[in-house]
């Protein structure tokens, strides 16, 4: 998941640690703003747009749950990762109560905070990607119309797919050759992500396979415990 230019607003009161911590993520590639207190970072957050929020919890003026509250009434799908010093449960229920994505006990590890964001963002860009109204796609020697659900490989007979099997392919062709998430398949076409839905996908995965074959081109591949690749190769490779 690319960082470069993804935008990071960072509300933390203890002026050495938002530095130190803005550095950091400045030398991931992420675009940071850091603002003292709640006020000022509600401020900085009206006249910008952010990719991710980061929030300390416990600051003066306005803490971050309250703040939090305010950008969610302003933009309901900015992800917001609080930091607190607290580990109490009702102070971690709160927290997402009030919108968070995720939530880190000071002190962290850095490189934790950095691998969550990374996934935090892979989950956004993925969900925006599975919305998309594309419906026509062009996967090697295949056409697929997923509005009619047809599936044509060059001349031969049309393929009927299963609106299942449909969207499950649509899925993999707007990811093509990158990774599917598989908690993403699951949430968006199963409604659950549980064992029996699991091992359910994994079934018309074969099935998607079995269509696929006629192409030597075209392969969907098992990346373990995360997804899967539809992976569509040159003629010569």
């Amino acid at each position: 998941m690319e960082t470069i230019n993804k935008k990071i607003l960072l509300v933390e009161d203890d002026p050495n640690f938002g530095i130190v911590l803005k550095d950091y993520l400045s030398m991931n590639d992420f675009d940071v703003t850091l603002a003292k207190n709640g006020m000022e970072g509600f401020e900085k957050f009206k006249k910008d747009n952010y990719d991710i929020c980061i929030l300390d919890v416990m600051m003066p003026y306005k803490d971050g749950f309250t703040l939090a509250k305010e950008i969610r009434e302003k933009n309901e799908n900015v992800p917001i990762v609080f930091l607190t010093a607290k580990t109490m449960k009702e102070d971690v229920l709160k927290g997402y109560k009030a919108g968070a994505d995720d939530y880190l006990n000071k002190p962290f590890d850095s490189e934790v905070l950095l691998m969550k964001l990374k996934a935090i963002l892979q989950r956004k860009a993925s969900n925006s990607l599975a919305d998309s109204k594309k419906f026509e796609f062009t996967i090697g020697g295949f056409h697929l119309n997923s509005k009619l659900r047809f599936l044509k490989y060059k001349d031969e007979e049309v393929i009927k797919l299963s609106p299942k099997e449909n969207e499950l392919l649509r899925l993999l062709a707007l990811h093509e050759n990158d990774l599917m998430p598989r908690e993403l398949a699951l949430t968006k076409i199963w409604r659950d992500d549980n064992y029996f839905t699991s091992r359910s996908m994994d079934v018309y995965i074969a099935k998607l396979r079995k269509y696929l074959k006629r192409d030597a081109t075209v392969e969907i591949l098992n990346i373990h415990g995360e997804g899967f690749r539809l992976v569509i190769k040159n003629e010569d490779e």
